[in-house]
């Protein structure tokens, strides 16, 4: 198996430590059997979480030869709109708005198949969009918090804690910069939606002086250094495998709400390799396909079939009516809109320094 990759950093759109341009390629192996046949998949997904489920596509389906490239977020929309660049078999991404209206914009393919009829309503759109992983939006403190303040279990729980203790945890809170980071401002929209105590948090939090910032990743480094105590909405998938190999953090998933994100794939309607392309996705809604996800990545499976820890149906076992997956319709375009997005971020400011005209004790 070829491995090239090819290294170049950028920020993603939706505040994850992703890479751009990195790529995986799996050659045709069956000399002996029909000729080769090809697959482009185009994603905003770390090699560590797609190369399993790449892996084992092509052991099933060895003739075909598989190229994947990682992008961010924002480069993968604007690669997909360029005519002049390389086209996709197969589009998948976490930037859950761009995916939507893509695919409303008429650029995917229906899927028809069992797999794709019988795919969860909530994560699928027409035939045409599907929601392949359940990704929640957590909380992720280091020991010496719930030493000296008790555990966060919930956005109530955190509320409480930062005006009681905001002396105390000044600079050592941390969470997204909803300015400059998509996630940040795609939970915000959500959150803002579903909490009346919303603004009363934002408010909170910049009375202690949250730090913001861009990606998880510098939330999971800060709070691993010590710099921060406490990080608030953090992509739970990422955050899961790096509190395991640092026994001082913990993650927690609130109690009272949990917003839960989607990674969303779609065929597009000029995909130069359709069959393929078809298998792949189909691959991806199978019970053989999410069992690798759940298996091997952190990433969180939506088959209905499949048990066990970093399901959704394990999760909705446990946390009930908790769980708020974001929506995979219409009001994903709100996202978009610039008008909305320049009045919430207006609201955030303000909400945000509420306290700053109050000299701090």
């Amino acid at each position: 198996m070829i491995k090239p990759l090819i290294l170049a950093f950028a920020l993603a759109w939706l505040g994850l430590p992703a890479v751009a341009n990195e790529s995986l390629r799996f050659p045709a192996t069956n000399e002996d059997g029909p000729p080769p046949r090809s697959l482009t998949i185009h994603g905003a997904l770390d090699l560590p979480y797609v190369e399993p489920v790449l892996e084992d596509f092509h052991r099933r389906y060895p003739d075909i030869e598989l190229h994947y490239r990682n992008f961010t977020t924002l480069a993968l929309h604007q690669h997909f709109l360029d005519d002049e660049q390389e086209k996709a078999d197969v589009m998948i991404s976490s930037a859950m708005p761009w995916q939507y209206r893509l695919a409303n914009d008429g650029h995917a393919q229906p899927l028809e198949t069992p797999a794709a009829s019988a795919w969860p309503s909530w994560a699928r759109w027409r035939q045409e969009l599907f929601g392949l992983t359940f990704e929640p939006i957590v909380i992720v403190y280091r020991h010496e918090l719930a030493e000296q303040f008790g555990a966060v279990a919930s956005h109530a729980e955190l509320l409480s804690l930062l005006e009681r203790r905001y002396k105390e945890l000044r600079n050592r809170v941390v969470t997204y910069d909803p300015a400059r980071s998509g996630a940040g401002y795609t939970y915000a929209i959500e959150e803002a939606r579903l909490s009346p105590r919303y603004w009363d948090l934002i408010a909170a939090l910049g009375r202690a002086d949250a730090a913001l910032v861009g990606t998880t990743g510098e939330m999971l480094e800060g709070l691993a250094e010590g710099r921060y105590w406490l990080g608030y909405n953090l992509l739970g998938s990422y955050a899961r495998d790096f509190v395991e190999e640092h026994p001082q953090l913990e993650m927690v998933i609130p109690s009272d709400y949990a917003l839960v994100t989607q990674r969303l794939a779609f065929i597009p309607r000029k995909a130069p390799h359709p069959e393929s392309a078809r298998l792949f996705l189909d691959y991806l809604l199978s019970e053989a396909g999410q069992r690798v996800i759940g298996e091997r990545t952190s990433l969180g499976t939506v088959h209905p079939s499949l048990e066990g820890p970093g399901t959704a149906g394990e999760m909705r076992t446990r946390l009930g009516d908790a769980l708020r997956p974001i929506r995979l319709g219409p009001g994903l375009l709100a996202t978009l809109d610039d008008l909305k997005r320049e009045a919430l971020l207006s609201r955030w400011q303000r909400e945000f320094q509420r306290w700053s005209a109050i000299p701090f004790p």
